[in-house]
């Protein structure tokens, strides 16, 4: 690696006490750390370019004792360095792998695991794992998809609600009720062989209260606000770019716990920071990852996350990491982006972001009436700020996730307002994400449960009466919606002026938002029409972009010519994607 450093913790009773010796070719033990917990030791070591691979031996000793260890050194995989992150020309699939596909019935329940499954309960294991995703990387692949999310797959040894991967328990093991680290190597391997690159989603910000550290941490500020009263983050995002802050403020957004379960991690804490630094790299090599989005990341300390975020670019300077900097204000998330610019001298290596202000005014303008403040114009005015972020193109778009209601539920189960969300989000700048049962209008009427959002995908588990993967049971507006995001998704693989073309927009006018996406060779116009009565939109307002072209082009959508000379007649509500002839 270019970081050619290494720290190896030991853990066991009274190892801190012990003198370690290394006598490895081409590696040299730095200083080795026993720290106020005497069942740790930390070995610092440095490996040389002529360092090879192998079984490290390493000895541990005083008067009375020896124990001899053994360290795997592994290869670093051939080109790794210059693997290619998710990018502009990818769509990704986000999966809630409990509740996607059930491959391996077997590992349901596992012995001494108390979080058993259980179908009925919302918030409990439903059984979906590895092997589910991996059974079904032909149906993500055949709908159009080029890159996977899966919420985490680690252990989480939690005694109930343990589904959703937040609350790990082990950072280098994948949850037995999942599969096995092999498995999931394998799953990524057969992922790309898929054309599917694989992302992994990580936490830094906390463990689960069940890890091991928690019982017998190696240091007294391993946790934040260890073994004292409970301290609640206060959630309050702006408190890092704030320059009138309180600190105290801002000490407990970042030391307070997410929730009771999920203790904070003090990143600042060298031995851990370096910890979490090299357990992201290991799995980035270990399973030929792509990405890596980071939960929560505004939470830990800033400093940190600039160095967490910095080490892996190093090491892979074509990767791409997004974070969830979950906040409306662009200018609150801008902050967090690689390049940016800020007042305080604040600098990051986060190369992507998610793109929760564009959510929140897609949302909001398909929900409400057009007028001077409300509808189209709030998603415009959103848009126009991108000049706030240092790549507007690296953001990740997205009409909705795990953690809150389903696009088709946000769309008050409008259809055609479902339509113009994936239309809008598949065709304007950025990196768009897609979550699971999204293609056959899952939702969630009726409540904010987040059991009820990530429900099961229909057809993961034997015996059930509706099959979504072989488009059984499926209702016709069902089976109509998945092929409207295979249209595009397909259409979109092809289509480098909408991974990499530039954008111009349009102020939305009497419910219809036009915008075009343009290069030197092609250009594509999008129009969202929300307007359930015929509307005739005159063209000569988009001249700029229509002159060069045959005033003509194809409906991608229907595959109808579309003219456009004067004016264009709008019949149905919905989206048109025109790609215009030359």
């Amino acid at each position: 690696m270019k970081d050619q450093t290494l720290q190896i913790m030991l853990y066991g009773n009274g190892v801190g006490s012990l003198k370690p010796t290394i006598k490895y070719k081409g590696l040299k033990m730095i200083s080795y750390t026993s720290p106020e917990n005497p069942n740790y030791l930390f070995i610092d070591l440095s490996i040389s370019r002529k360092c090879r691979p192998g079984s490290i031996p390493i000895k541990l000793s005083d008067s009375n004792k020896e124990i001899n260890l053994d360290y795997s050194l592994h290869e670093r995989v051939k080109g790794s360095a210059m693997r290619q992150g998710f990018n502009s020309s990818d769509v990704i699939y986000l999966i809630t792998p409990d509740r996607f596909a059930n491959g391996e019935p077997g590992n349901d329940n596992i012995p001494g695991m108390e979080d058993k499954a259980d179908r009925k309960e919302d918030f409990g294991r439903h059984g979906g794992d590895i092997e589910g995703m991996r059974q079904h990387l032909d149906y993500i692949s055949s709908t159009g998809f080029t890159c996977v999310w899966p919420n985490p797959l680690l252990e989480n040894n939690m005694p109930k609600h343990s589904y959703h991967g937040y609350a790990i328990t082990d950072f280098y093991k994948v949850d037995p009720r999942m599969g096995s680290n092999e498995s999931y190597k394998n799953f990524c391997k057969e992922a790309s062989e898929h054309g599917i690159k694989v992302i992994k989603d990580m936490v830094v910000n906390h463990c689960g209260a069940s890890h091991w550290w928690m019982k017998d941490p190696p240091t007294k500020d391993w946790i934040n606000h260890y073994k004292t009263a409970y301290v609640q983050t206060n959630h309050r995002k702006t408190t890092p770019s704030d320059p009138y802050v309180a600190h105290q403020d801002e000490d407990i957004m970042t030391k307070g716990w997410f929730v009771q379960t999920m203790p904070d991690l003090n990143t600042t804490n060298p031995f851990l920071g370096k910890y979490l630094i090299q357990n992201s790299i290991w799995w980035i090599e270990y399973a030929g990852l792509s990405g890596i989005r980071m939960d929560t990341y505004l939470y830990p300390d800033e400093s940190y996350m600039s160095d967490w975020s910095e080490h892996i670019m190093t090491e892979y300077p074509n990767f791409n990491i997004a974070g969830e900097i979950w906040y409306d204000n662009p200018a609150i998330v801008s902050y967090w982006q690689k390049n940016k610019i800020n007042q305080n001298g604040y600098v990051s290596f986060l190369p992507s972001l998610f793109d929760f202000p564009i959510q929140s005014a897609l949302s909001r303008s398909l929900k409400t009436k057009d007028s001077w403040e409300d509808g189209w114009i709030g998603l415009y005015e959103m848009l126009a700020q991108d000049f706030q972020y240092a790549d507007a193109q690296n953001m990740v778009v997205f009409a909705d996730n795990h953690d809150m209601s389903r696009i088709y539920t946000q769309a008050d189960e409008n259809y055609s307002k479902y339509k113009l969300a994936l239309a809008y989000i598949l065709t304007i700048r950025g990196i768009p994400q897609i979550y699971y049962g999204t293609e056959i209008l899952m939702s969630n009427k009726g409540t904010e449960s987040h059991g009820v959002i990530r429900s099961d995908f229909p057809g993961g588990w034997s015996g059930d009466k509706i099959d979504a993967f072989k488009s059984v049971g499926l209702s016709a507006k069902q089976q109509e919606a998945r092929s409207f995001l295979n249209k595009i998704l397909e259409w979109r693989k092809k289509a480098d002026v909408i991974h990499n073309g530039k954008t111009m927009h349009f102020v939305p006018q009497d419910g219809v938002y036009i915008f075009f996406r343009y290069n030197d060779e092609k250009r594509v116009m999008v129009i969202l029409n929300k307007n359930e009565i015929p509307v005739t939109i005159q063209l000569d307002r988009f001249q700029s972009l229509l002159a060069s072209t045959s005033k003509k082009g194809i409906d991608i959508l229907t595959g109808q010519e579309v003219q456009l000379e004067t004016q264009l007649n709008l019949i149905h509500s919905g989206p048109m994607i025109i790609e215009l002839f030359d």
